[in-house]
């Protein structure tokens, strides 16, 4: 009996070679004639941009931003009391590196316990991560006149650093408690600048107000919006219609229309010892506002959890709050992160509508410099809007890359 040998067939694979970058730019960018032609045509019109931007830049009198610097920062401060702003700006950067070390140390513990190794986050990813902020900073330092403002940017930096490695040393039962330290600091800050005989935001400007409208308003209307995403789901008809009645209204009217409305209207209805300032006024227009909108947004989000998540929770006894709490508000506010960064850019370039009422933001601050002795008739209004449009552009683009950032690390749209 005779045993065959088995045959086997030789297997070839051929492996695709390297491709370097003349190779990416020939199959992607001269793949054809046309896109050939209309690669030469955007080659040429970045190049004509890039010489005409040069060449202001080069001729371009900065003299107005060097001088009123201040006043695009924080508008009217007291000079005797700027020790203010910088004790606020380091308690910020404190709390912002705490936070980021407690995440950073949070995703640390999960990968371990994953068996998954963690590379660690290096000094030159930090520059690459937050290039347009490090930029930013240094060209306003370029316009200060003196060496302090350098030196204590540097220490803020420094301590931001020092706070994000603190954040990645503490312990577990420690890190569970971060939302309070950074409420904690965040509330230090706010009392650094107005506590104790400070100023009031009130008679806050510059950048510095742009900034607090953002951060205030999105702290009180994310509540706010929250609350009545779930009143728009309630079972209860009256909760239900109240919720649906003041989204739609709001959403129907324009951010402009309410701050006018918060400007003057609550002056004649509330009594002039009850009234508030015109900023608190803003804010609570702002806040308002932007709740109708972020309901919208979480509602989306509720929509887009599996009906039968929740019916698997009400099958083991979840209450209803639990359910909620632990089942669909995660995954809903986890679904809603694009759109509700996308929320929070518009609502930081929206604050410059209050220029309508006459409050110095740095929008405004802009027309102000310009209308000084020195500067008037100038035409130094492209110097000064360019400024204040690479600030807005660095704060937008920074909230949107790191969106961008929290997406891929929480695996948003993937399944």
């Amino acid at each position: 009996m005779s045993v065959e040998t088995p045959v086997f067939e030789e297997l070839t694979v051929e492996v695709e070679p390297a491709r370097g970058p003349m190779d990416w730019v020939r199959k992607n960018l001269f793949n054809t004639w046309y896109n050939a032609v209309l690669t030469l045509a955007i080659a040429a019109a970045l190049m004509l941009a890039l010489l005409a931007l040069a060449r202001w830049l080069v001729g371009a009198d900065f003299e107005i931003i060097r001088v009123n610097l201040r006043l695009f920062m924080i508008g009217g401060f007291p000079a005797d009391q700027l020790w203010r702003p910088w004790a606020s700006t380091y308690l910020i950067a404190t709390m912002v590196g705490v936070v980021a070390g407690s995440l950073a140390a949070g995703a640390r513990d999960r990968a371990s316990e994953a068996g998954v190794p963690l590379i660690g986050t290096t000094f030159g990813q930090i520059v690459l991560r937050f290039w347009p902020i490090i930029a930013l900073v240094v060209i306003i330092l370029a316009f200060t006149t003196t060496i302090t403002p350098a030196l204590l940017t540097i220490g803020a930096a420094v301590a931001g650093l020092g706070s994000y490695y603190l954040g990645r040393a503490l312990p577990r039962t420690v890190r569970r408690w971060t939302w309070l330290i950074a409420l904690i600091l965040l509330v230090g800050a706010y009392l650094a600048l107005a506590g104790f005989g400070g100023v009031g935001w009130e008679s806050w400007g510059g950048l510095q107000l742009n900034l607090f409208l953002t951060v205030a308003g999105i702290m009180f209307a994310f509540p706010l919006g929250l609350l009545l995403a779930m009143g728009r789901r309630s079972s209860l008809p009256v909760i239900r219609t109240i919720s649906v009645g003041y989204i739609e209204f709001v959403r129907g009217v324009p951010l402009i229309t309410l701050l006018l409305a918060g400007a003057f209207a609550l002056g004649f209805i509330l009594p002039r010892d009850l009234r508030p300032g015109l900023v608190t006024r803003m804010l609570i227009a702002i806040t308002l506002f932007e709740a109708a909108y972020i309901a919208e947004v979480v509602r989306g989000g509720f929509q887009a959890v599996p009906a039968g998540q929740v019916e698997a929770a009400q099958a083991v006894g979840l209450a209803p709050l639990k359910t909620m709490r632990l089942i669909v508000l995660p995954q809903a506010l986890r679904a809603t992160i694009p759109a509700m960064v996308g929320q929070f850019i518009s609502l930081f370039k929206d604050t410059t509508l209050v220029a309508i009422l006459g409050v110095s933001h740095m929008l405004k601050t802009t027309f102000i410099v310009n209308s000084q002795p020195d500067f008037l008739g100038k035409g130094l209004f492209v110097v000064t809007l360019g400024f204040a449009g690479l600030v807005f552009w660095v704060g937008s683009y920074t909230m949107s890359r790191e969106s961008r950032r929290l997406e891929r690390r929480l695996g948003v749209g993937e399944r």
